[in-house]
């Protein structure tokens, strides 16, 4: 083989062998720091954009994608502890043309945290309502989409702002009494009985912690890696204080019950999708729902769990624009009358 020729692939391959050293280099060594390039890299393939807007001194990071037009926008409050990224495996299958918007809920990732907020669901509530007000998404009625906590402050903020919105979808969300117990309600009361309340479920500490709570969360057994699992705690230690108070908060009487205490005052279509085999919270509050709510369409989806959005991110879009068809296709049959 010619020198220059063999030279040619030797400088190729160290070329080649570089990044991927250093891939695996971040995988073993910083798999948090991957994560973090994972997300980045999806929110720019799907052409999110991060911005922050503020409101006095309160800052709310988001990302968006499209402009408003002739179909609603939608808003997208997350889970406890989780962050506005979470909505990207929906967003890959929802239209680029429609206008999207998921926050960071009050205290995550890139919203303000302080210790003088209140973080009651009624408080999280009015917190996103000065977000809306400050980017001005209610001068035209928006769908309103909440998953587990962000449910239960969606369904709060459509009872206390039903001016704002046009259309609800609450998935597995938090804030509703249940006949029956799910798993995470009796390892709750396993750990006050044991006055262990500091080893919450869903606020993991170790790569163990974090295997046991996506098996809470998830109906779908997902094969992880353990540096991705070391990477998820990692990502999540430095935030578990607060988590805990907020759960804490969100858990006492205040707040507990919310959804079902302001779930009559909800005049909006509203949409409702529960995973049946749900752990986190009973699939029965769907029908608690049902019987409050007058305009209420109930999906319960088989073989899936808590995390819907992350378990069946397809079939949660398609079922979100099918609503939204519906009730355009309502609107226009009425305007034809």
């Amino acid at each position: 083989m010619d020198l220059d020729l063999l030279n040619m692939f030797v400088i190729a391959g160290g070329t080649l062998a570089i990044p991927i050293l250093a891939f695996v280099a971040s995988f073993l060594l910083w798999p948090s720091a991957l994560i973090r390039i994972y997300y980045w890299y999806w929110r720019r393939a799907l052409g999110m954009q991060v911005r922050y807007a503020n409101y006095d001194d309160y800052q709310f990071c988001y990302s968006y994608r499209g402009r408003p037009g002739y179909r609603p926008s939608i808003l997208m409050l997350h889970g406890f502890s989780a962050h506005k990224d979470m909505w990207l495996s929906i967003v890959k299958f929802l239209p680029k043309n429609l206008h999207l918007i998921c926050v960071d809920m009050p205290g995550h990732e890139g919203t303000t945290r302080s210790d003088l907020d209140d973080y009651s669901i009624s408080g999280q509530a009015k917190r996103i309502h000065q977000f809306v007000e400050c980017i001005k998404l209610n001068k035209k009625p928006f769908h309103l989409v909440g998953t587990s906590m962000g449910g239960n402050v969606a369904g709060v903020y459509a009872a206390q702002y039903p001016e704002d919105i046009c259309s609800l979808t609450l998935i597995c969300p938090a804030g509703l009494p249940s006949t029956t117990d799910s798993k995470f309600i009796k390892q709750l009361r396993e750990l006050q009985e044991s006055k262990r309340i500091d080893r919450i479920p869903l606020i993991p500490s170790t790569p163990e912690e974090m295997a046991e709570m996506l098996k809470l969360c998830s109906y779908v057994r997902f094969k992880v890696p353990q540096q991705i699992l070391q990477g998820l705690v990692d990502v999540r230690i430095p935030h578990n204080e607060f988590y805990r108070k907020l759960f804490l908060e969100i858990v006492d009487e205040k707040s507990r019950h919310s959804l079902h205490e302001n779930m009559s005052k909800i005049k909006a279509p509203t949409q409702v999708i529960w995973g049946k085999q749900d752990q986190v919270l009973d699939v029965s509050g769907a029908s608690v729902l049902a019987g409050a709510i007058p305009d209420c369409h109930v999906y319960i989806l088989e073989n899936c769990g808590h995390s819907v959005v992350v378990e069946r991110p397809r079939k949660t879009a398609n079922l979100i624009l099918e609503f939204l068809a519906l009730l355009h296709s309502i609107d226009n049959n009425k305007k034809q009358a």
